[in-house]
């Protein structure tokens, strides 16, 4: 066991690095497909369908009707799991069996569903039909299904043998989504396109397998089966778009003849579409008619233009008045196509993909990948999560004729399945083309001079942060460095700081192995995160047993069993550890987040010890020149607080250990699915936080972010408390976070109930939110506050009495500023020098007026000092969290 202590360099001025070696750009590499499953081939597969939570075992779907699991992905094993070739139609280069999708319950209710054409007779009517069905596991084996299990939901009678679409996802809420093309033939000469009351064509379906509470039947149609009660099979989820319209496509239509199915529609064929794992979104490959193929964010009720547009160009009548088409987020061409990295953008028959969060491919991790079946070509391209823009398409490499694509769920990788008959894994090619490698050992970054105590070099500067991200146990210690003198930082009050590129953090982890006793803590490894023009890279490396050097880690990162003990030699746990992929380490260090996550102004305002005594970090670094012009108003930053501190009011705990561990993915323009915002900045009731909506209510409607009073309902604690598929943080954490669990569900249980918005002040004095005498900036009362100001201050805002007093204590040197300070609610003292002029009011800068949300009500004094100046004027501002 090695105890570190670290050395403590005094920080009197900035000092160049001239020893870090690690590159700005790391190795950069092509790439290649293998062969997925070994030798194992497949006759025209066409989908490829992961069970949800099985992690070992793969789904391939043949188009002639025959679905095969893979079993122990690591040495495959082939078996037939179902063979409906008797019944599906595949006559046709573009029928059969072309969607699978497993029932997110399926361990307890058996169910999965499919997509195929058939050939058979629905009410009376014979003919080619598009099928959505549903059939069962053998309950006495779990790779095999029970043919002879049909439930038949829909079958569309469908006149030509094309554009049928066919895929099928559930969605983060738990519906069940469906493609489905034109009808076919060419140009929508079917003429269904631009309808929502006649047949299942052109759309996106979305419905509700479950027939949950709230849902509502379908509209009478040929296509729907009925059980002995004249009820479909499922039911419409009551927020669906479509449901009451009367005008679509500037028509009248009658409400009670609409696909009220439908979620968004204008489609011509969408072959292939995927929900962002990490956000929700749903990416849509939509095949064009002779011009044009394109990638569509699929939103609620949009339209996307078919046959009036073909991608961005027009195609067939003009747009009505009042229509609102959406544009595709891609489209390329046919022929002609502009030149990308390795590539060329074009083809004339596009496969839809996924979002790659794998392990391996850390260079695409968070860029969606498909593919164009005509010339083989396999794209990548990433969405910029703040503006939606599509950035850095390039072209990776070439399959023959890909059909469909797929995520290994052991470890992540892209699968493309080949109509030629098999499944390619992509890899990267066996040589960097560009970049650097990068050091083998932690001893060559240049880091530091000593790995015995962890000195660092010069220019290395050591920081701590006011709450740490939770990282199973882990203790840490952490460093920076912006190695050249004349690069500088750029200062943000809330938002996230600038970085120039060559900026170095690393983050140094160890672990007690013995709880409680600091002399067995284990050197586990040491990270790093290096800034360069296309945002940050990061990698790893894992210590020796002797603590003396470490290894790098490989990109696919590394797990670890590490048995923790009790103080009497008893086994606590076997802990299992994870050292994070290179992929992983940029699903967190997000740019929404900032990159470098807590080397912000709420975390890193606080004291710290560079070997002088404690003094301000931020005013520290900044006297030294480390940013590009020198911070104001230090002493009034805003900080995190403490889980610890029982002087700051539990809501704001709760609101810093969720920024601390969550602001990453949860803000806007973030990578999460929910709604809410975890940024410190946000005022909690605008926060999405309490009875804040959910994406997936987990089939529970009175499911909520949080929900006052309620543990189980409220979500955020029980992701929290989950681990595995669906928990919070999502990757490598295996630990449940103890404190973090008992801090949230004391604010749930203990503060959310007497808690009072503002909304719920106004109906309690003034009978409802719309009465004008209770508007947040009318004086009902004439006492100088207004309604707003007095929820705030918790006085009443009928009664012109009840006032939060301020009061002036001069003394020989200086003026208190005196006030009751709240429980949970912030002051700012504000002084000008004339009420007259237009001089705006100025924070205070003073130590004493530090933001901050106490835990009790208290006396409180902020003191200025008097000078021979002139005369001072003074507010306090008052805000909540």
């Amino acid at each position: 066991m090695v105890v570190t202590a670290t050395v403590v360099q005094a920080l009197d001025n900035r000092v160049a690095n001239t020893t870090l070696t690690v590159p700005q750009q790391p190795a950069v590499y092509g790439y290649q497909t293998v062969n997925a499953f070994g030798n194992l081939t497949f006759t025209r597969p066409v989908a490829l369908v992961a069970q949800p939570g099985m992690t070992n075992r793969y789904f391939v779907v043949e188009q002639a009707g025959r679905i095969f699991v893979i079993t122990n992905l690591a040495s495959p094993t082939k078996t037939m799991f179902m063979d409906i070739s008797g019944i599906v139609d595949s006559s046709d280069n573009e029928e059969g069996l072309l969607g699978m999708a497993f029932h997110p319950d399926w361990a307890n209710n058996g169910w999965f569903y499919l997509f195929y054409t058939i050939n058979t007779t629905v009410n009376n009517v014979a003919g080619r039909y598009d099928r959505l069905a549903r059939y069962q596991i053998d309950p006495t084996n779990s790779n095999a299904a029970l043919a002879n299990s049909e439930r038949p939901l829909l079958s569309q009678f469908d006149e030509d043998w094309n554009h049928n679409g066919g895929d099928l996802h559930f969605g983060p809420d738990g519906y069940l989504y469906v493609s489905t093309g034109d009808e076919g033939g060419s140009g929508d000469n079917r003429n269904n396109s631009r309808f929502i009351n006649k047949d299942y064509f052109s759309a996106i379906l979305r419905i509700d397998v479950d027939k949950r509470a709230g849902n509502i039947e379908p509209n009478t149609h040929p296509a729907v089966h009925l059980d002995g009660q004249a009820k479909a099979f499922y039911s419409v989820p009551a927020d669906n778009p479509f449901i009451g319209a009367t005008n679509f496509n500037a028509q009248l239509v009658s409400s009670n003849s609409v696909r009220t199915e439908f979620w968004a529609v204008g489609l011509r064929n969408p072959w292939r579409f995927t929900f962002d794992p990490m956000n929700g979104l749903l990416y849509c490959a939509d095949v064009g008619q002779g011009l044009y193929e394109e990638v569509d964010i699929i939103t609620r009720g949009g339209d996307y233009g078919w046959r009036y547009r073909e991608g961005l160009h027009p195609y067939s009548g003009a747009v009505p008045p009042g229509v609102t088409l959406i544009d595709p987020i891609l489209e390329y061409p046919h022929s002609g196509g502009p030149s990308v990295p390795g590539g060329s953008l074009q083809g004339n028959s596009i496969t839809g993909g996924v979002v790659y969060y794998g392990e391996r491919l850390a260079q695409l991790n968070g860029y969606y990948l498909f593919g164009d079946a005509g010339n083989g070509r396999i794209f990548a391209f990433r969405r910029n999560p703040s503006n939606g823009a599509v950035e850095d398409v390039r072209q990776l490499t070439s399959v023959s004729t890909p059909v469909a694509f797929g995520i290994d769920p052991s470890n992540g990788d892209v699968l493309i399945s080949s109509l030629g008959g098999t499944v390619r894994r992509l890899l990267y090619s066996n040589s960097p083309v560009q970049g650097q490698p990068l050091p083998p050992k932690l001893s060559l970054t240049g880091a530091f001079d000593n790995l015995t105590n962890l000195e660092p070099e010069p220019g290395i500067v050591p920081y701590e942060i006011n709450v740490p991200f939770w990282s199973d146990y882990a203790l840490k210690s952490r460093w920076f460095s912006v190695p050249a003198l004349n690069d500088t930082m750029t200062f943000a009050r809330t938002g996230n700081w600038g970085f120039p590129s060559g900026t170095v953090w690393i983050k140094h982890f160890e672990l007690e192995i013995t709880n409680g006793v600091a002399s067995s803590r284990r050197r586990l490894e040491t990270r790093f995160l290096v800034k360069n023009n296309d945002g940050v890279h990061g990698f790893t490396y894992r210590w020796n047993g002797a603590g003396t050097d470490a290894d790098l880690v490989s990109l696919i990162g590394q797990d670890e069993a590490i048995d923790i003990y009790n103080a009497d030699g008893s086994l606590n746990r076997v802990q299992n550890y994870r050292y994070p992929s290179r992929a992983e380490c940029l699903q967190c260090h997000t740019a929404a987040g900032g990159q470098a996550l807590g080397f912000n102004t709420v975390q890193l305002n606080r004291t710290h010890d560079y070997g002088a005594g404690p003094m301000p970090q931020i005013d520290a670094l900044s006297r030294v020149g480390y940013f590009s012009a020198p911070v104001v108003d230090a002493h009034t930053l805003p900080a995190l607080a403490h889980p610890d501190d029982a002087n700051v009011s539990l809501e704001y705990r709760v609101r810093s250990y969720l920024h601390a561990n969550c602001v990453q993915c949860h803000q806007p323009g973030g990578t999460a699915q929910g709604n809410w915002d975890a940024r410190i900045s946000s005022a909690t009731d605008n926060a999405g936080l309490i009875n804040g909506a959910l994406l997936n209510d987990q089939g529970n409607p009175a499911n909520r972010v949080v929900v006052s009073g309620d543990l189980d309902r409220s979500q955020l604690l029980q992701r929290i408390l989950l681990r595995g598929p669906g928990q919070m943080p999502p990757i490598t954490s295996t630990e449940i976070d103890q404190q973090g669990i008992a801090l949230l569900s004391a604010w749930i249980t203990n503060s959310l109930p007497g808690r009072q918005t503002f909304a719920e002040y106004q109906v309690a004095l003034f009978g409802s939110t719309s009465n004008p005498d209770g508007a947040p900036d009318f004086d009902f009362d004439g006492d100088g506050a207004d309604t707003y100001t007095e929820w705030l201050t918790r006085t009443d805002a009928r009664n012109g009495a009840d006032v939060w007093p301020v009061g002036i204590n001069l003394q020989a040197d200086d003026v208190g500023i005196e006030f009751e300070q709240l429980a949970n609610r912030g002051f700012e003292v504000q002084f000008k020098t004339n009420l007259v002029s237009g001089e705006t009011w100025q924070v205070l800068d003073v130590p004493s007026n530090a933001p901050g949300y106490s835990s009790a009500d208290g006396p409180a004094v902020v003191t200025d000092s008097r000078t021979n100046a002139p005369s001072r004027y003074y507010r306090v501002r008052v805000f909540a969290p």
